[in-house]
């Protein structure tokens, strides 16, 4: 019982989502010692208490029972962070299509996008993720963890799934263009996170 305790202790102080790996090496056990743990912990938790460990964001972490969201919500008065519609088509295409570049992501959008991107660097939802061996080597992004935790997404995995292929960025485009479908489509349920 005190692993379960030793391992509810460090996610409390934690602040975001711990690996079961990270959590190991803190308390200098097994992998599967915690493993075991955190299922007992998730069980323990889900008998009686307002707190549930989730799974989000490739690790652990205590969290407030839904059901307390609106009491929560009077209590701290969280300032409400919403993301335009054009940063949201960016952060999609982004997602569907990392790692990538600014010129690529312009081709998809039809627009030029260094905005949203700085935006979104900001907000900690995108990150450089490294240089294309290109001329020029322009950087490539990807998203965080944060943009996992953002959406409550375990992993790119959990995706929703695009009905058609994403098309490929054309590079020598010239002219605006409509929003791809599936860039479009993949909106809409990442909209209502």
């Amino acid at each position: 019982m005190s692993r379960i305790f030793e391992v509810e202790a460090l996610l409390f102080v934690a602040d975001q989502p711990a690996s079961a790996q990270s959590i190991a090496d803190a308390l200098q056990c097994e992998r599967i010692e915690v493993e075991e743990a955190l299922r007992e912990l998730a069980e323990i938790l889900s008998r009686g208490s307002a707190v549930q460990l989730v799974n989000i964001a490739g690790g652990y972490q205590l969290a407030t029972k839904p059901q307390y969201a609106e009491q929560i919500t009077r209590f701290l008065r969280p300032q409400k962070q919403r993301l335009s519609k054009g940063l949201m088509e960016t952060l999609a295409v982004i997602a569907y299509q990392q790692p990538m570049t600014l010129a690529e992501l312009e081709a998809v959008r039809g627009v030029q996008c260094d905005y949203s991107v700085r935006v979104l660097l900001e907000r900690r939802l995108i990150r450089d993720v490294g240089r294309r061996h290109t001329p020029g080597r322009p950087v490539l992004y990807g998203t965080t963890q944060q943009f996992l935790h953002y959406f409550n997404l375990r992993d790119l995995q959990e995706l929703p799934a695009l009905a058609v292929p994403v098309a490929q960025p054309a590079l020598d485009f010239e002219g605006p263009a409509e929003l791809p479908a599936p860039v479009a489509e993949a909106l809409g349920p990442l909209a209502t996170n």
